[in-house]
């Protein structure tokens, strides 16, 4: 009888140690799954998705020009903020006769073409809204927030990923950067970017799984 306690024992320890490796090793892989995406230094991937008009727009048509990837969420306290302010509209207006595309992706689940038209026309963005509803690109960069920025060079790749800026909180009058101008501004001297990533900030990207 107490050999067969033993055994018993003996095989749920084993059951038990069998769950737990397995359980660790899946929260490894969604951990290593979670810091995914596209690194800087490295090709960005290639995307074709459609605009607030239903027009197809494909990173290849692109190829040689510096592309600004704006991620996008109108619902977005941030986002609105930004807007309000001018920030991303005076952006890509400033270096649009430089050749440089602007590209805004909405990856928030339910967006639509239609709803993306309208936020557009509100806030007077005179470049494509990307309707990204499914995530499958937002997952592909590893988008976290609205705004999440990326600049890929004129080679094709990822340059810049991170912050519009360093203030968060929209209060930073003094000592206000500009991350993206600034590597803009390096990237058309025919500089590397000095700060190539920082940390993302606004709200989380609401995607549909």
């Amino acid at each position: 009888m107490r050999k067969l306690t033993f055994v018993a024992t003996a095989v749920l320890v084993a059951m038990a140690l069998a769950f737990a490796s397995v359980t660790i090793a899946g929260d490894k892989s969604q951990s290593m799954a979670a810091s995914g995406g596209a690194q800087v230094g490295a090709p960005a991937p290639q995307f074709s998705l459609p605009d607030q008009t239903g027009k197809a727009v494909s990173l290849a048509d692109q190829s040689g020009k510096i592309v600004v990837l704006e991620w996008f969420n109108e619902g977005c306290p941030i986002v609105q903020r930004h807007y309000q302010a001018d920030t991303m509209n005076k952006l890509a207006n400033k270096y649009q006769p430089q050749g440089v595309v602007w590209l805004a992706i909405n990856s928030t689940s339910g967006n639509t073409n239609d709803s993306n038209k309208k936020a557009a026309d509100a806030w007077k963005m005179d470049r494509p809204i990307l309707n990204d509803a499914e995530g499958t690109v937002g997952h592909l960069y590893g988008a976290t927030n609205t705004p999440h920025m990326y600049i890929i060079d004129k080679d094709g790749k990822l340059a810049y990923a991170g912050a519009i800026d360093n203030d968060p909180n929209g209060k930073n009058q003094d000592g206000k950067v500009n991350y993206v101008e600034k590597a803009l501004d390096e990237l058309l001297a025919g500089n590397s970017v000095s700060q190539p990533q920082t940390k993302a900030y606004g709200c989380g990207v609401h995607y549909a799984k």
